[in-house]
């Protein structure tokens, strides 16, 4: 296996796991802060791939500064939507718009949602937004990228004007569910540079990512909150 590349581990992982039904796969993210050099990759990748307007980005990366003067150095924690087993932006959703799948994805959905941003003030890592309407290039908007299919959760959004989906909703990292149901791996995965973020099927004892965050130099970002997240992280 040490001589295969990761992003072909991973992607066999993946064909494995969608073998199987949707019930019984569990996906799960693991990424490695020693290898993150806050390039910010994943988050333009991300930015690419679903189409997000100004101001929404599904993978953020936060800079923090750890140790003591004079020996301070700075670490980098890009943070998806950390699709929580037990989710705190789900239970205030009014009209069920927001859920949790049955492989573990939490996703919204945008025919339902109201913009009451409840799940917004909800969620413990400030992984949600709001869509209102933004566009880079102002009234140029009906000639550019900015109003075609994102493609998001294997459906057509066309962003046009207000509240018409998902203008006006809530949004959010989805693991790129509409890639991996197609056999591809998330897109921050597959653009991170240092190859510092792991994707895979947590039933799957033999993938890759299973055996990442077995070992004891891991922890999930304010697990304390009893959250349960399903991004795990490498230090």
């Amino acid at each position: 296996m040490e001589d295969r590349d990761i992003l072909e581990i991973m992607h066999s992982d993946l064909q494995r796991a969608l073998k199987k039904p949707r019930n019984q796969r569990r996906w799960g993210m693991a990424i490695d802060l020693k290898k993150c050099v806050g390039c910010h990759a994943c988050t333009t990748g991300c930015m690419s791939e679903n189409l997000t307007p100004p101001d929404i980005h599904y993978r953020p990366v936060k800079e923090e500064e750890i140790g003591e003067f004079p020996n301070v150095s700075m670490r980098f924690l890009p943070r998806p939507c950390m699709q929580c087993d037990a989710p705190t932006c789900t239970p205030v959703c009014p009209v069920t718009a927001t859920y949790k799948r049955d492989d573990g994805i939490v996703v919204i959905d945008y025919k339902k949602c109201i913009g009451c941003r409840y799940c917004l003030v909800a969620c413990s890592y400030g992984a949600r937004s709001v869509d209102v309407g933004h566009y880079y290039t102002g009234d140029m908007k009906g000639e550019t990228y900015e109003v075609e299919n994102s493609g998001e959760y294997g459906k057509s959004f066309k962003r046009k004007t207000h509240w018409h989906s998902p203008i006006g909703n809530a949004r959010k990292c989805h693991f790129c569910s509409h890639r991996i149901e197609k056999g591809e791996l998330t897109r921050c995965t597959t653009t991170c540079l240092g190859h510092a973020t792991y994707f895979g099927d947590l039933n799957d004892p033999q993938s890759l990512i299973v055996k990442l965050i077995a070992k004891v130099n891991v922890f999930r970002y304010k697990e304390e909150m009893g959250t349960k997240p399903l991004v795990y992280y490498i230090v």
